[in-house]
């Protein structure tokens, strides 16, 4: 677990780059209060540019649009939802005493056990965590 800022540093929908057990995450802290961590690495482009993506959301799903190529991620799971063969690692975040912690990242799906996927299709999913 890495402390990486204060939780008011951080500017709603907006995001920032943290360094993680040498991984290059993007932290982004939403509108409602909550506070999602991601690959930094659009898997796209290859470059280290997620901290600085659009911040969105697709019907009730928060989102970052990649600044390079703008395939769109679900924050959430990770999954892109553009391309259903390609996700960002997804790394567990815990707010205390007013500091973000970053957790080692998740395998891709395990975060998706007992979420409603009912009507998704995830056919062709890459949930390897490949991505």
């Amino acid at each position: 677990m890495t402390a990486v800022c204060r939780y008011d540093d951080l500017q709603p929908e907006r995001g920032v780059a943290a360094l993680v057990d040498g991984e290059q995450v993007a932290v982004f802290r939403l509108h409602d209060g909550s506070v999602h961590a991601v690959d930094h690495r659009d898997p796209f482009s290859g470059a280290h540019v997620m901290a600085r993506g659009i911040v969105g959301t697709r019907g009730t799903v928060p989102t970052v649009a990649s600044p390079m190529f703008k395939q769109v991620f679900d924050l959430v799971s990770g999954l892109c939802l553009d391309d259903a063969t390609v996700s960002l690692r997804v790394f567990p975040v815990e707010v205390r005493d007013g500091v973000v912690h970053v957790l080692p990242p998740v395998a891709v799906g395990a975060e998706l056990s007992g979420a409603d996927l009912s009507g998704a299709d995830l056919s062709g999913a890459d949930l390897s965590g490949s991505g």
